[in-house]
C-alpha cells in the first residue's frame, strides 16, 4: 500500500517541475514574437468523421476535453483503489482529509461570491479557486526533501483527490450545457455495458477501454463535460481479478498511465491554457472582482479552510494526524493547497470561454498569482521544519 503511494508522489512530483517549465514555457510564447504562432497553434481546426459523424474541435478544445478526460481516468482510478482498499479505506484516516477538503473548497468559493456578487457574468467562476493541483502541490514538496514526513504528502494525496471528485462534481451540475437526451442514452447504454463487464469477471483492459471511448464520445455529444466520462468509466475497472493471483487490472492501468498523464497530458494542458497575453494587463487588473476572488480564494480561503476543518476534525475526534505530523505540517500543507492552477485554469476555461474574454484573461491571472503566493508561502514555512 505505502509503495503505490510513493509511486504516485514521485510521478506527480517529478511532473510538477514540468508542468512549472510548460507554464514557464507557454508565458513566454503568449508575450514574444512567438505569440502569433503561438494562438494559431491553439485554434488549428481538428476533426475525426465517419460518415454523417463528425467531431470538429479546435485542438485547444481536443486538449480540454480528450487529453484531459485521460486525466480524470487516472483520478477515477485513484481513488476507487484509495476507498476500497488506501489510505480511504479507513473511515478515520479518510476522516480528516475529507473534512480538510470540504473546508479548502467551500471558503475560496465563499471569499470569490463576496468578491463578485455584485457581477453576474463573473459569478461564473465560483468554482475556480475551490480546486487544488496536486501535481504542483507535490512538485514544491519533493523540493524539501527529508524535511516533509510521509504521512503529510500521504494526507495532501487523499485530499487532493477528494477535492477532484468535489471539481468533478461541481463541473457536472454547474459547467454542462444543453443535454442531448439520444447522446445521453447511449452513455448509459455505455456504462450498463461497463458494468456488465465488470460483472462477468472480465480482467483484459482492452474491452473496458474501448467501451470507455464510446462513453466519452457520447457524453461529449450529449453537452454533459466530456471528462466526467473517464471518472465515470474508471470506477468500473475491477480492482481484483477472480483468480487471486493474477495482477489487479485496475493497478496495471493505473501503473501506465502515470507517467503518461504527468510528463505529457498534464504539461500539455498547461502549455495551452497558461499563455496569458500580458500586453495591457496591468496590477490593477488583479483589483478587478473576479481575479482578486480568485487569488484571495486561493491564498486565503484555501488555507483557511483546509486548517479550520482539519482542526474541527480532530478536537471532535472524528480524525487524527497523520504519524510525524504537527498543525504546522498541516498548515503547510494547507498552503499548498492554494496552488489551484490546472483545475482553476480548466473550471475558468469552462466558466468564462466564449462569453468574456477579459475575463478570461484576467481570471487566469488570478490563478496564477494565488497559486504562486500560495507556493512561496507553503514551501517557506515548510522548510523551516527539522530535518527527518
Amino acid at each position: 500500500m505505502r509503495s503505490s503511494i510513493q509511486q504516485f508522489i514521485q510521478h506527480e512530483s517529478s511532473g510538477g517541475v514540468l508542468l512549472m517549465l510548460t507554464t514557464i514555457l507557454a508565458l513566454v510564447a503568449a508575450n514574444s514574437p512567438l505569440a502569433g504562432a503561438y494562438a494559431q497553434l491553439l485554434g488549428i481546426p481538428v476533426a475525426v468523421s465517419l460518415g454523417e459523424f463528425a467531431i470538429a474541435k479546435p485542438l485547444l478544445l481536443w486538449v480540454n476535453d480528450g487529453l484531459m478526460a485521460i486525466f480524470f481516468y487516472l483520478v477515477g482510478l485513484e481513488l476507487k483503489r484509495e476507498l476500497l482498499e488506501g489510505e480511504l479505506a479507513d473511515r478515520q484516516r479518510a476522516t480528516l482529509p475529507a473534512i480538510a477538503a470540504i473546508g479548502g473548497m467551500l471558503l475560496p468559493a465563499l471569499i470569490y461570491l463576496a468578491c463578485t456578487y455584485h457581477d453576474s457574468a463573473a459569478l461564473r467562476g465560483w468554482a475556480i479557486p475551490a480546486a487544488t493541483d496536486i501535481a504542483f502541490a507535490l512538485g514544491v514538496l519533493t523540493l524539501l526533501g527529508p524535511r516533509v514526513p510521509m504521512g503529510l504528502k500521504v494526507f495532501l494525496v487523499s485530499l487532493a483527490i477528494i477535492d477532484d471528485l468535489g471539481a468533478v462534481l461541481i463541473i457536472a451540475l454547474f459547467y454542462s450545457h444543453g443535454v442531448s437526451p439520444q447522446a445521453l442514452l447511449v452513455a448509459v447504454g455505455a456504462l450498463a455495458l461497463l458494468w456488465q463487464l465488470n460483472r462477468r469477471g472480465v480482467s483484459r483492459g482492452f474491452p473496458y477501454l474501448l467501451v470507455s471511448l464510446v462513453l466519452w464520445v457520447a457524453v461529449l455529444k450529449s453537452g454533459i463535460h466530456a471528462t466526467l466520462a473517464g471518472v465515470a468509466a474508471a470506477f468500473f475497472m475491477p480492482l481484483r481479478t477472480r483468480n487471486r493471483h493474477g495482477e489487479s487490472p485496475l493497478r496495471a492501468l493505473e501503473a501506465s498511465l502515470h507517467g503518461p498523464v504527468a510528463f505529457f497530458v498534464l504539461p500539455v494542458f498547461a502549455f495551452f491554457n497558461a499563455g496569458i497575453p500580458l500586453q495591457g494587463l496591468s496590477p490593477a487588473n488583479l483589483l478587478e472582482p473576479a481575479p482578486l476572488g480568485i487569488a484571495l480564494g486561493l491564498l486565503i480561503g484555501k488555507q483557511l479552510g483546509v486548517l479550520s476543518f482539519a482542526w474541527l476534525a480532530v478536537k471532535s475526534g472524528l480524525g487524527r494526524l497523520p504519524e510525524q505530523v504537527g498543525w504546522r505540517e498541516i498548515y503547510g500543507a494547507a498552503l499548498l493547497c492554494g496552488i489551484g492552477f490546472t483545475m482553476s485554469l480548466f473550471i475558468s476555461g469552462l466558466a468564462f470561454s466564449g462569453d468574456d474574454p477579459h475575463l478570461l484573461v484576467t481570471s487566469r491571472l488570478g490563478i496564477l498569482v494565488g497559486s504562486l503566493l500560495s507556493a512561496v508561502a507553503g514551501y517557506l514555512l515548510l522548510a523551516r521544519s527539522p530535518r527527518r
